[in-house]
């Protein structure tokens, strides 16, 4: 049976870079990057190689790219932390949106409960948000604005420029996650009025468990992991070594050959849009041009998310969906909701996301066994029933 791998926002293969990059660290040169005698310095000196490529691919000062174990972390680190500076400035204000990722729209429910106002923005139904909506929101206790770079469902990607430019000013920190976005279309944060940003490895080809946090030089960043000097002070722990010169060969590479690699993935891409497309009563989600180069997410009325997949697993195409219930909750994907979807829709999403490489035969799978897929869910639903038999009537 064939396999086809088209869950990259999810996780990616690790390139033959990543791996070859992070071999010899972890036999060869395995010293502490933190000890003084020559073993140790080696290992220091690839961590400082691996901080400068990062630096560089970000277009960011070497000393503002600070190690962590991924997005989530660097995600709670920059939110807590410019969350403590506004609070001991008086201001407890925080803008986001309601499609963020959870490893940011949980650590803001903390912080509520520590007496921060948080002002969710609304998305509109094409998976975006405005820098005027950032600007009607912030305020003079506004300690900070974190919107995503591209969301990491629909893969829509936010004006970020714009809202930096809006937050610099405001003189509001200005956050974002870009762990969807970073290795797959240019970023970088000068440009960009960014202050505040996230990563991580296992989005572009490199290792899991390892990230960044980039943090512009001047802005306050608190340790959110206490027992070393590590990282100038700001994450203690014995440094990564391989994993971290592992995910800054992955990030070259991806940046590399970033323009190739889109061309390649646009074409696959809308190729696999119009064909979903043909399906009766379907949906893409998010705006068609502000998306990511390898994100599909389609709604098929009618269906349940879990049952695609697992269809679709029987045919060898590793997918996901945008619904929740994937995780044992009945509820579907919080960001489907926040474009406006209802209940009905939201619960048959289906995402597929490429990398380079997938090719022109995984799509004509795809194309073939979607279809398939959807038709035998369907047969079995109650809902497409009342649908059919105008019980009740399309959203679609």
């Amino acid at each position: 049976m064939k396999t086809v791998y088209v869950d990259n926002a999810a996780t990616t293969a690790m390139s033959d870079t990543a791996i070859n990059a992070m071999t010899p660290y972890l036999k060869e040169v395995f010293g502490n990057p933190s000890s003084l005698y020559a073993a140790g310095q080696a290992a220091k000196e690839a961590l400082e190689k691996a901080r400068a490529d990062i630096a560089q691919c970000l277009n960011a000062d070497v000393k503002e790219i600070y190690f962590t174990s991924g997005g989530s972390e660097s995600d709670n680190q920059a939110i807590r932390s410019a969350a403590a500076n506004g609070a001991r400035n008086g201001k407890r204000h925080i803008i986001t949106t309601s499609f963020e990722h959870h490893a940011v729209l949980h650590t803001l429910k903390k912080l509520e409960q520590s007496g921060a106002e948080v002002t969710y923005l609304d998305v509109h139904s094409d998976g975006l948000v405005t820098a005027r909506q950032v600007e009607e929101a912030i305020r003079p206790d506004t300690a900070l604005v974190t919107v995503m770079y591209a969301n990491n469902e629909v893969g829509t990607i936010q004006p970020v420029r714009g809202i930096g430019e809006v937050c610099r000013r405001a003189g509001v920190p200005f956050h974002t996650d870009a762990v969807q976005a970073v290795g797959h279309i240019p970023v970088d944060v000068k440009a960009d009025n960014i202050d505040m940003l996230s990563l991580s490895a296992h989005k572009f080809h490199g290792p899991k468990g390892v990230g960044a946090l980039y943090c512009k030089r001047g802005l306050p960043l608190n340790s959110f992991i206490e027992g070393g000097a590590q990282e100038r002070n700001r994450r203690g722990g014995t440094e990564n070594v391989a994993g971290i010169v592992s995910m800054a060969a992955a990030l070259k590479e991806a940046c590399a050959n970033m323009r190739k690699d889109n061309e390649k993935l646009l074409k696959l891409r809308d190729r696999l849009i119009d064909g979903l497309l043909t399906i009766p009563y379907s949906k893409l989600n998010g705006d068609r041009k502000n998306r990511l180069p390898g994100n599909v997410n389609i709604c098929f009325e009618g269906t349940e998310g879990e049952s695609l997949l697992l269809n679709l697993d029987n045919a060898g195409i590793c997918a996901s969906s945008g619904s929740a219930c994937t995780t044992a909750s009945l509820e579907p994907s919080h960001v489907l909701l926040a474009l406006g979807l209802p209940h009905e829709i939201a619960h048959g999403s289906l995402r597929l996301t490429l990398s380079a490489d997938n090719t022109d035969e995984d799509i004509d799978y795809i194309l073939k066994e979607v279809p398939e897929a959807v038709k035998k869910v369907r047969a079995i639903s109650s809902f497409w029933d009342d649908l059919t038999s105008g019980k009740t009537k399309h959203f679609i």
